[in-house]
């Protein structure tokens, strides 16, 4: 997901603390990218900031069973109990997955 982004003057200033070795890690990342240090860490941060508004909306179902499960639940007809059944099941957080 892309936010658009309008062409406006950059007015605004950030400042952050850092250890050395936490800036020593990030300049040569940006470095790596061909790229500055602040084009990098903006570039970075934007990107975390659209995942974290998309992931809520963004679930994975890690088994078959729970499949199974959702589906029995969009099957049903619409109640209380099977609304609540739903909710539930999309609110679990993901199990740990092995590769």
């Amino acid at each position: 997901m892309a936010f658009v982004r309008e062409r406006e003057a950059k007015a605004e200033r950030l400042e952050i603390r850092l250890t050395p070795s936490t800036k020593a890690l990030l300049s040569h990342a940006a470095q790596l990218r061909h790229t500055t240090l602040t084009d990098f860490l903006v570039s970075s941060a934007v990107k975390a900031a659209e995942e974290a508004l998309v992931s809520p909306r963004v679930f994975e179902i890690g088994s078959e069973k729970g499949w199974q499960s959702l589906m029995e639940l969009l099957d049903e007809p619409a109640n209380a109990e099977s609304h609540a059944g739903l909710v539930a099941l999309l609110a679990r957080k993901p199990q740990n997955r092995k590769p």
